[in-house]
């Protein structure tokens, strides 16, 4: 018998071809690339309205990163004609989720804590009328920052914001420069209102006041300065409430 034919019938039926011009065996023609079978790698292996899909998705964040930039780019900028042409866009924008704050880096950095309080007048069920003692609302805040290793945007920003926003909308007088006084007056109002809720002591909120309280932070010891440690106040007028001024979930 043939030596060859022996060595033939003894090979597993399910053993592959021999490979020629020196091929690995048993490795299928399709598989030593790295294409898919019938078609491109990647994006293009999609159908023709999935490639569209993702065409335009690419298209709308690459838009919305570089207005997001132009942005806070015209915010940090110095002042140029296009910031002094579109500065109120430009800060409706950036304040106050994108505020770009360098103040801690300053040559002269903040030196003042400044606290909001507020308190209430209210109406009792036998028509008596009473002023609550003042709130000190910063302290709120801070006691839910304190020990919490993430404190809400809320906590942090919020009444610290609004109070800017007055300050930069009123003058020293307290009066309104226009539109945005108005709307700071509202925002407090309403920030207050969420904190004290419809009623306080016993009887219904008809009318808020608020004030800040200005402190000077003490110089360190080895600087040599001295500073006035006395705070100092600034009391707005009474503001009248109503349902309106009250959250929707209060």
């Amino acid at each position: 018998m043939d030596p060859q034919a022996q060595t033939r019938q003894e090979a597993p039926p399910d053993a592959p071809p021999p490979a020629a011009d020196g091929a690995p065996s048993g490795t299928p023609p399709e598989e030593s690339s790295g294409t898919p079978p019938g078609g491109a790698p990647g994006v293009m292996s999609l159908p023709p309205a999935a490639r569209i899909a993702v065409a335009v998705a690419l298209g709308v964040v690459t838009v919305l990163t570089g207005v997001h930039l132009a942005m806070v780019f015209l915010h940090v900028a110095p002042d140029n004609t296009l910031s002094k042409q579109h500065g109120s866009t430009v800060s409706d924008y950036v304040n106050p989720e994108f505020e770009q704050n360098w103040k801690l880096f300053a040559p002269n950095p903040l030196q003042q804590n400044i606290a909001v309080h507020a308190r209430a007048e209210v109406v009792r069920p036998d028509g008596g009328r009473e002023r609550t003692g003042w709130v000190d609302l910063t302290a709120m805040d801070i006691g839910n920052i304190r020990g919490n290793p993430f404190p809400s945007h809320t906590d942090q920003n919020e009444l610290r914001r609004a109070w800017d926003f007055f300050t930069g909308s009123h003058d020293a007088e307290n009066r309104s420069n226009g539109l945005r006084g108005d709307l700071s007056e509202e925002y407090l109002r309403r920030i207050v209102m969420s904190r004290f809720g419809p009623e306080l002591n016993g009887g219904e909120i008809r009318r808020v006041q608020v004030r800040s309280a200005t402190t000077p932070v003490a110089p360190p010891p080895w600087s040599g300065e001295s500073a006035d440690a006395g705070t100092t106040y600034r009391v707005l007028p009474w503001w009248p409430v109503d349902r309106t001024d009250i959250p929707e979930d209060q």
